[in-house]
């Protein structure tokens, strides 16, 4: 039986490795296709996010099964419900890399205003989060979970940055005001992703120390 419940953890661990694969390929689309004015490529990130909707419906599965035939405890238990909890804010952020693709779109045929360096560097930022937070709970490392916490300053700075940078434009030349709306948009959405890969590596903090935001839950 116990045989079993192992083999089954580590199909939940290859499946959580691959969804954060496809959240992090969603990423890379959106921002290849801002860069680049790639509309063919911001239709396939969105297309692309129904992916990881399975991927999180498939995981939902596991775990439920899991959850209700083998009946975990302890640390099992809080590393099957972390990854319930995980992997909704990971769907969150494919959702909002098919929303910043949504934004390049319209934004294709422009002549872009700004040099876009703060929002490929929170690209860049928010990306590895990810990478890292699902990398820490798979190999029960919560000095990396930290570290994807601490790092969300850097990204903070980064939109902040972007917005102050995006109201001198304005400021300079108010035409382009609809054009640096949707910059801050995407800029406001990788901020958020940022979020999300805080959330993912606090419930990796919790998958391994039983302490979610400090408070002690089992």
């Amino acid at each position: 039986m116990r045989t079993n419940f192992e083999h089954q953890l580590r199909e939940l661990n290859l499946e959580m490795l691959k969804m954060a694969g496809e959240v992090e390929e969603i990423i890379n689309m959106a921002i290849k296709a801002l860069i680049e004015k790639d509309i063919t490529l911001a239709q396939k990130a969105i297309a692309y996010d129904y992916q990881i909707n399975e991927s999180e419906s498939r995981i939902e599965r596991l775990c439920l099964k899991l959850l209700l035939q083998q009946q975990p405890v302890a640390g099992d238990l809080r590393k099957i419900s972390s990854a319930l909890k995980m992997i909704t804010d990971m769907e969150r952020i494919g959702d909002q890399a098919a929303d910043i693709a949504e934004l390049i779109i319209r934004l294709a045929p422009q002549e872009y205003t700004s040099n876009l360096t703060h929002i490929r560097a929170m690209a860049e930022e928010t990306k590895n989060m990810v990478t890292n937070s699902i990398n820490a709970y798979v190999n029960l490392e919560t000095a990396t979970a930290e570290q994807v916490i601490e790092s969300d300053d850097v990204v903070d700075a980064l939109f902040n940055r972007e917005k102050q940078s995006l109201i001198d434009l304005i400021s300079q030349n108010s035409d382009i005001g609809e054009q640096a709306i949707d910059l801050f948009m995407i800029a406001k959405y990788f901020e958020r992703i940022g979020d999300h890969a805080v959330n993912i590596a606090e419930w990796v903090v919790f998958s391994i120390t039983g302490v979610h935001k400090n408070e002690k839950i089992f």
